[in-house]
């Protein structure tokens, strides 16, 4: 069994009207230092999308959430970011901002596996 190490996450919002407030999660971005490991898994509700906003853009909300996931994987996907060590990538998505797609808080915890770690919470706290 592996040493465990320390990691951290957040959840991603999906605020579909941001002077609204209401928002539910769709997707978590884990990074854990000792193993330079970032990794981001995203799920898109539509149901609950299309509940909170029938207009919504849900092809642009999906879009948001996947440029997630291509920042935490680097290279041509993550954009400007690609030089960007595993830190500073999580550090940027991480970042309060008044968009659809919102970080919440930083939470931590202990892990032996960081890439099962993003399954167990995705589970866990997203679908």
């Amino acid at each position: 069994m592996s040493e465990r190490q320390v990691f951290e996450y957040a959840l991603l919002r999906v605020v579909p009207r941001v002077e609204r407030g209401e928002c539910f999660n769709a997707g978590v971005v884990v990074y854990c230092r000792a193993r330079s490991f970032v990794a981001a898994r995203t799920y898109l509700n539509e149901e609950k999308l299309k509940a909170l906003d029938p207009h919504a853009d849900v092809t642009g909300v999906r879009a948001a959430l996947h440029a997630v996931e291509g920042v935490c994987r680097g290279g041509t996907d993550a954009g400007q970011a690609a030089r960007d060590d595993a830190g500073r990538r999580f550090r940027w998505l991480i970042a309060p901002r008044s968009t659809v797609v919102q970080p919440g808080p930083v939470h931590t915890g202990l892990t032996a596996d960081p890439a099962a770690e993003v399954e167990r919470l995705l589970a866990l706290l997203v679908r």
